[in-house]
């Protein structure tokens, strides 16, 4: 049909296919822009310079300069420009500029990832050999053997590591790293935007407690942040540093011709306007792709949704380019898997990697020309990023977002506007969230004794250890409170969940060689792990065989089977304070303290390929209680319904709000839960709740508290635009009993926003 590899030719065909052309909704071309270069700067050392020459690099790009000049003033800083911009240069020139000055200053490099981490310090490496510098740089991670780390805490001039190394193994232990500490003149946070919801709240809490310790030991470290595109990074950097930054936008990096396709899988059933399922079209086209030596990185929203893609594309063309050829990239991999899936997409071994966000980062994994996303990945920002993977280093790249049924992506696609010209979305952190708060002033004073009347960020946090103190966790002594607890605070507290422990997925098909395979956070694991689940890992199937809720364990064995499992959570939710309210004729909006009960109910076998309701079987797990904060709307007059209408309309909307209010506070769907009550127990009247799944909130319910209106306003329209006739899985959901779920829904909204 068409050479091999040659992409122009690919999209020709495309352009031309009458089938494919039928469901694009819209394809947006990007054309290529030229570089804006400026002079080396001249106090550069002279090798570095060589080092930068050898690498082709002769002058710089505006952003880079900008950025070197600032960090020579002293001063902090966030660069925000497009993937592949060049943004490591914004931080490595003037970090090894001073170093180069001043052999004994020192940098602590702090990425979201180990990948992350092992792609910039191969890169850096590189430059310091080129220029034949005394320079040391190290690793500092898990995977970072015992001889080599006394070797880094003493002779590391750059310091590698990520958020969690930082939380409980560096700043607990910061009378090793005395060197460090004191000479430490600049910390770089890269991918800034990672750093939202409850990771960057505790993130915070970190730098917190770093620049607490460097300031005990006489450092004032500069903060160099990089960010993909969001709306607020100033304002986010500032929040999670604590200091006051200048922003670089000036982006100077060229860019290569991008086609971005939009488009909506066929109509199957048009009563119901259910489209052809985004996985299967995703499985369609790359296989096309991937037939045809096109390197592809196709992104799916789940674990789940990958391990299933995978299976269906090493099925499509192991007998073309070998199974292995195809591989499948997400957390809970462990760290050597990950390192070989880089490597070979760098040397063009493997020609496609299905993955979750976790390759949205800027890991370099080379050449690759198309990216595929299954669905709209929750954000622009995000979609942004995936996009940037594709093209890095080529010309012309590809980019098909495949939408789902779901209602947010088919906002999404049907207004190619609203993605193409609105902002990013505003990233939020809420570092003063009580229970995180106080987790890290436990490790505070642990790490350092606190001084009466010291703040800990901007709050003076006297009652926090008064309520430490009567806990026999601190202990007053003169003026100080110190830590007397035998534990070590920072071993039980995770960076990336609000709840405090995972569960260790044991693989044992082998009972010769049992094996840690992976590990998942317990408010997952009870949808995805209970007995009998199917766990997908690497393309391969696991039956979880038992689930020990007490020890933390998932004992799993491999299995061959045509479905895969999906599980149901009942929810029940009681209002234990309101912070704030305002009322109007039909309805009052609210905002508070909630406590939720969450329980796994009942788990779905289905088939591959028809994705139909093949079984079914209950789950035995005990209920998980949260308390969060939440938002709620509640109708004053709902005389005008029956109350099998009304149920089914509040069912219908709180579906639809599930999927818009993510565009408005740049979340993840999975970090809220919205919840429909008849009567709800304290104002006995219809209300939908909307409350952040994660204890004490991460301020995502309060924004939605401040927009209601705007939110209520974009699920009206969307609902009202979808084609179907009674409400469908675009719109509404799917599960609904009554011909009119559809213009119930709407009625309600009606009624909220008059």
């Amino acid at each position: 049909m068409f050479k091999k590899n040659n992409l122009q030719q690919l999209i020709e065909h495309f352009k031309r296919d009458e089938d494919f052309n039928k469901q694009i909704i819209h394809w947006h071309t990007i054309e290529e822009k030229p570089a804006q270069l400026v002079e080396l700067p001249g106090e550069i050392d002279g090798k570095i310079k060589k080092a930068l020459y050898k690498r082709g690099i002769e002058k710089l790009y505006s952003h880079q300069r900008s950025a070197f000049q600032m960090a020579m003033e002293g001063k902090s800083f966030t660069a925000v420009t497009p993937t592949a911009s060049g943004k490591t240069l914004c931080y490595n020139l003037p970090v090894l500029q001073t170093i180069m000055d001043n052999p004994d200053a020192r940098a602590l490099y702090i990425f979201p990832t180990k990948a992350l981490a092992q792609d910039q310090k191969s890169e850096l490496n590189e430059i310091i050999a080129e220029a034949d510098a005394a320079i040391n740089s190290y690793t500092y991670d898990g995977d970072t053997s015992a001889n080599i780390r006394q070797k880094v805490r003493k002779a590391g001039h750059i310091v590698i590591t990520n958020p969690d190394m930082l939380h409980s193994a560096i700043l607990p232990h910061h009378t090793k790293w005395v060197s460090l500490f004191e000479n430490l003149k600049y910390v770089i946070i890269d991918e800034l935007h990672i750093y939202r919801g409850v990771f960057g709240s505790h993130v915070s809490n970190v730098i917190r407690r770093l620049k607490r310790i460097c300031e005990f030991y006489g450092a004032s470290p500069i903060f160099i942040c990089t960010s993909a595109t969001i709306a607020n990074p100033k304002e986010l950097a500032q929040h999670l540093t604590g200091s006051k930054m200048d922003l670089i936008d000036n982006n100077g990096a060229p860019s290569a011709k991008k086609h971005f396709v939009f488009y909506n899988p066929p109509i199957v059933n048009k009563p119901l306007n259910i489209r052809r399922s985004a996985t299967l079209e995703v499985r369609r086209i790359a296989g096309e792709l991937l037939k045809n030596k096109i390197q592809t990185i196709v992104f799916a929203r789940s674990r789940v949704r990958v391990e299933i893609i995978l299976t269906y594309l090493q099925e499509l063309v192991k007998n073309q380019l070998g199974a292995k050829s195809i591989r499948g990239y997400r957390g809970g991999y462990l760290p050597t898997q990950r390192r070989e899936i880089e490597k070979g997409l760098r040397t063009g071994e493997i020609y496609g990697v299905v993955s979750t966000n976790a390759l949205e980062l800027g890991v370099d994994i080379g050449q690759l020309q198309v990216c595929i996303m299954t669905g709209y990945p929750g954000t622009i920002a995000s979609a942004w990023q995936q996009a940037g993977r594709a093209g890095r280093r080529h010309g012309e790249s590809l980019v098909i977002m495949v939408a789902s049924s779901s209602p947010l992506d088919q906002f999404i696609i049907e207004n190619p506007d609203y993605f193409f010209k609105q902002s990013p979305e505003t990233a939020r952190i809420n570092p003063d969230n009580l229970i995180i708060l106080i987790d890290h002033i436990k490790c505070a004073a642990y790490e350092l004794p606190f001084r009466e009347g010291e703040q800990f960020g901007d709050h003076g946090i006297e009652d926090i250890l008064e309520f430490l103190g009567e806990e026999r966790i601190v202990h007053k002594n003169g003026d100080k409170w110190y830590w007397m607890n035998d534990v070590f605070p920072a071993h039980n507290i995770s960076l990336r969940s609000a709840s405090q422990e995972n569960i260790i997925i044991i693989d044992q098909t082998d009972i010769s060689a049992v094996k840690v395979i992976g590990e998942m956070d317990r408010f997952s694991a009870m949808t995805l792990l209970h007995d009998e689940a199917i766990y997908l890992h690497q393309g391969v199937q696991f039956q979880v065989e038992k689930l020990d809720w007490e020890e933390k364990k998932a004992f799993v064995r491999e299995v061959d089977v045509d479905y895969f499992t999906d599980a149901n959570l009942a929810v029940q939710l009681r209002v234990l304070e309101t912070d704030k309210s305002r009322e109007s004729e039909m309805f009052d909006v609210s905002y508070g303290d909630v406590t939720v009960q969450a329980m796994a109910t009942i788990f779905k076998k289905i088939k591959f390929d028809t994705h139909e309701n093949i079984g079914s079987g209950p789950i035995h797990l005990p209920e998980e209680e949260l308390h969060t904060s939440s938002s709620w709307i509640s109708l004053n007059d709902a005389d005008s319904f029956s109350q099998e209408r009304l149920e089914e309309g509040l069912i219908g909307v709180a579906q639809s709000l599930k999927s818009i209010i993510p565009l408005f506070v740049m979340c993840d769907p999975s970090d809220i839960f919205v919840v429909p009550q008849i009567k709800a127990a304290h104002n006995e009247k219809p209300t939908i709740f909307i409350y952040d799944r994660y204890p004490g909130g991460i301020g995502l319910s309060e924004k939605v508290y401040d927009q209601i209106e705007r939110i209520l306003q974009e699920t009206s329209s969307m609902i009202d635009r979808c084609p179907c006739q009674r409400g469908c899985p675009s719109c509404i959901g799917a599960e609904n009993s009554l011909e009119t779920a559809k213009v119930d829904s709407l009625k309600l909204l009606h009624l909220f926003l008059h």
